[in-house]
Parts: structure tokens; sequence; C-alpha cells
């Protein structure tokens, strides 16, 4: 599985302007809900019960908020960029200003793991990811998580 095969340019989202970590889910949810056409609040009620668990801010200010959801017929991928950082209760205590948004089937289990390797793959690349916080595009992003 590729990043292009779970995501386009438009599941790609800049200058997000949110508050507090649960605003932003809410935010990143609504923004899901209208390319998956699945309700926000069930978008936001998954990744809230997963971030319950404990963060999914991994660290380098990047976080990656995932969910499984019965409503789903395949696996998206939508990339966050925020405006300004916000406390995400990462492992490493820092901010976040990036997020990768991973939304699985429920029965996708290999698929939903697999992306979610490949995904912290690329996002501990501190090279990628540095060029990822440079870029100001969508295109751009969406290239550089497609090299």
């Amino acid at each position: 599985m590729k990043i292009s095969d779970i995501m386009s340019v438009d599941s790609v989202m800049l200058s997000v302007k949110a508050k507090n970590k649960r605003a932003l889910l809410q935010e990143i949810s609504t923004f899901a809900s209208s390319i998956t056409k699945v309700d926000d609040r069930i978008i936001f009620d998954a990744l809230l019960e997963r971030e319950n668990l404990g963060s999914t801010g991994f660290g380098g200010g990047v976080a990656l908020p995932h969910g499984r959801l019965a409503e789903l017929k395949k696996v998206y991928g939508f990339f966050i960029k925020l405006a300004t950082p916000i406390d995400f209760d990462a492992i490493d205590g820092k901010p976040v200003d990036m997020l990768f948004l991973l939304l699985s089937p429920e029965s996708s289990g290999a698929d939903h793991l697999t992306a979610l390797a490949q995904i912290s793959r690329v996002l501990k690349n501190n090279s990628l990811v540095n060029k990822l916080r440079e870029a100001e595009r969508k295109e751009e992003i969406h290239a550089l998580l497609n090299n």
C-alpha cells in the first residue's frame, strides 16, 4: 500500500487554527467527513476514543490520530498542518503542528496496521518532516508524501 492509494491532494488541510486538541479533532473530523461521507460525529467519537487510550502524538511535533469505522469501505488518509502548534499530550511533551489522520474500515486489520506502519516511517524521517513543514501548497505536500 502506498500513501497515494489512501489520499489525494484534496485530503491535505493547511493552516488549521485550533486552540486545543479536542477542537482540532472536531475540525479534522468535519474535514474527513466531507471526503468520506461518514458523519463527523462518528469520526470524532472514534478519534476521541483512541486518544483516551493514549496520545497519538509520537514526538517531533507530529501526531498520527487514527480510527476504525464500520461505515467505511476503504482506508483514507489525511494530512493536516496547523497554523500554530498545540499541546497534544505527545510522548515527548512537545506541541504538535502536523498530523496524519488515518481512517480505516473496522474489518481492515492488516491494511490498517500496514498503513499505520508506513505513515509512521514517513513521519519519523526528519528530513522529510522538515520539508513538509516548509511546504506551503497542498500539491507540494502530496508529492512529498508520495515519493
